[in-house]
Formats: C-alpha cells, sequence, structure tokens
C-alpha cells in the first residue's frame, strides 16, 4: 500500500542542520529536474514582483525570500518539515516506531519543487505550489508529469495507492487507474450531501493515520481499503474503470 499526500501549504523551517544532501534523496533520478526548479524558483523569488508572480501574499515575504538561499538552508526530514491540517491529523510525531516505520515505506508526498518524496527525506522549508509556472519550466504539474510517471512506474507494481492528494497535486502524477483510490469527503445533512474542503484535508490526515496505526495487513484491494475506512466512518465505495480510479467517499455527519 502507498499513500499519496499532496505538501503541506505551509511548513516548518528546520532552525539548524545540513543543507539538502541531495545523492540520499528518494528517487535520485529526478535530481536533475529538482535542480532545474529549485534554480527557477531561486531566481524567481529573488525578482522584485517575486510575491505577485508567485501568488501569494505580503505575509509569506519571509517565505518567498528563503526560496533564495534553499542550496544553503538547514534540512529536515519531510514529516517535520510540513505542517498544517493533514499532517498535524496523520501525528506522525505521535506514532510508534514501527508505525514510523510503516509511514516511512508507505507515505508517498507529490511537490512542486522535489518532485516525489518520503518521509524520512531531509529537505528545507519552501514556498511553491503545483499550480504555479516558472521561467523555462513551465506549470509545474505539467513539468512533473512525465518525469514522475517515469521514476515512479516501478514503485506501483502490485500496490493499492491511496490518493489523498489535492487535485492541483494530482495533475503531476496518474497512477495506474486500477490500482488506485482517490479519497473525496462529504458532510451529510437530511440526505443532502456537501463537500468540504478543510475538513477532507483533516480526515484525510485520520485516514492516512488509521491505516497506519491499524491491527492486521495492510489493505491490498480497494475493496479491503473500503472496510478499513468503514471502522472509523461511513463509507462508500465506487467502482472505477480502465482509465478512472476508484473513489472512497466518507460521509461526515453534518
Amino acid at each position: 500500500m502507498l499513500i499519496l499526500l499532496p505538501p503541506s501549504e505551509g511548513k516548518t523551517p528546520a532552525i539548524r542542520g545540513s543543507a539538502v544532501d541531495w545523492p540520499s534523496l528518494s528517487f535520485p533520478d529526478l535530481n536533475s529536474c529538482r535542480a532545474k526548479v529549485l534554480d527557477a524558483l531561486g531566481a524567481v523569488s529573488a525578482h522584485e514582483d517575486a510575491l505577485a508572480l508567485l501568488g501569494v501574499g505580503a505575509s509569506l515575504k519571509d517565505d518567498v525570500d528563503r526560496n533564495t538561499r534553499l542550496h544553503a538552508e538547514p534540512a529536515a526530514p519531510a514529516h517535520q518539515i510540513y505542517s498544517g491540517v493533514l499532517y498535524d491529523a496523520l501525528g506522525y510525531k505521535t506514532l510508534t516506531p514501527v508505525q514510523r516505520r510503516k509511514a516511512d515505506e508507505s507515505v508517498l508526498v507529490i511537490s512542486a519543487l522535489w518532485g516525489a518524496i518520503r518521509f524520512g527525506d531531509s529537505v528545507p522549508a519552501y514556498r511553491l505550489s503545483m499550480g504555479t509556472a516558472l521561467p523555462d519550466v513551465g506549470r509545474l504539474a505539467s513539468f512533473w508529469k512525465p518525469h514522475l510517471s517515469s521514476a515512479l512506474a516501478p514503485l506501483t507494481e502490485g500496490q493499492l495507492l491511496v490518493d489523498c492528494r489535492s487535485s492541483t497535486y494530482a495533475a503531476a502524477w496518474a497512477p495506474p487507474a486500477a490500482q488506485t483510490v482517490t479519497v473525496n469527503v462529504f458532510t451529510e445533512v437530511q440526505g443532502v450531501r456537501k463537500v468540504v474542503s478543510h475538513f477532507a484535508k483533516h480526515t484525510r490526515g485520520e485516514l492516512a493515520r488509521h491505516l497506519l496505526t491499524r491491527r492486521g495487513k495492510a489493505p491490498a484491494t480497494p475493496s479491503d481499503l473500503a472496510k478499513a475506512a468503514r471502522e472509523v466512518w461511513q463509507a462508500e465505495l465506487v467502482d472505477g474503470s480502465a482509465k478512472k480510479p476508484h473513489a472512497l467517499n466518507i460521509i461526515l455527519p453534518g
């Protein structure tokens, strides 16, 4: 089983430590692509209109300034750098050592800067969205798509993929549909369902935690995943097709 997560918008910078060690990152074949994106990001972030070019507000100026020195910024494991609603709900710090090892093996973060990394990969905090277009790179989802398809194909063989990404990050890589289950979250009041956003992030983090901490074998099929989800939530499985992944719908009380 692989759990696909988006990065968090907010990140917690490492206070001290060494800079990113490129050869140690997972999927080293992506390093040339990572370097290209990092250089383009540094150049844009040094521009006088950097905030507008990156589509962020003045409150994030420090984050954008940090983008100009990422080669030298302290790095820390991704599970420490990524913060926010989904990652708080997953609660890596409170996992047991065995559960942490499982998370390090099972969780894959699809990143606008790094392409794909695992929880144990040490990276610096940065500010960049997959929906951004960079000079000489283009829109990042389009840039990463062929590279991720090549680098991650061997990883997906025989695996169930639990896709907790947002649509912005899902656009960067489409894993095999037959093995993939996207996770949707709704509230239901008097039979009327509504898509939720904030609670969707929280619930996806809770689902990831449940899959990492529950007893027994990891789900191997979409049906197994639905059964695991029903241990905690009201959930239904919508079958996919040759081109469309399955969907796990989690329904929260309104």
